[in-house]
């Protein structure tokens, strides 16, 4: 009714298995990062979330470009005169 394995052929069968999951592990463990940035991305595009992030970023984008402006008013006046007069 059941087949009876000799415990050689097992171990030497469970031994290729550890060493692919070895190598499966390592691999997870090396690239983990890049995995879940991978998901993340997938889940991104599916959901069209991407254009509210783009949405988001420019706004914030534009902040830090003005607020940057307001302080630094004549380094940046300077700066445009030179570009200007490049053209």
């Amino acid at each position: 009714m059941y087949k009876t394995y000799k415990k050689k052929s097992l171990l030497k069968k469970s031994k290729g298995i550890e060493v692919k999951m070895d190598g499966f592990k390592k691999f997870v463990s090396e690239y983990k990062g890049a995995i879940i940035g991978g998901i993340i991305a997938f889940i991104i595009l599916c959901t069209r979330l991407y254009e509210l992030i783009i949405g988001i970023v420019l706004i914030v984008l534009g902040i830090f470009i003005g607020n940057y402006v307001q302080r630094n008013k004549y380094d940046v006046k300077e700066k445009l005169k030179d570009f200007i007069d490049r053209m």
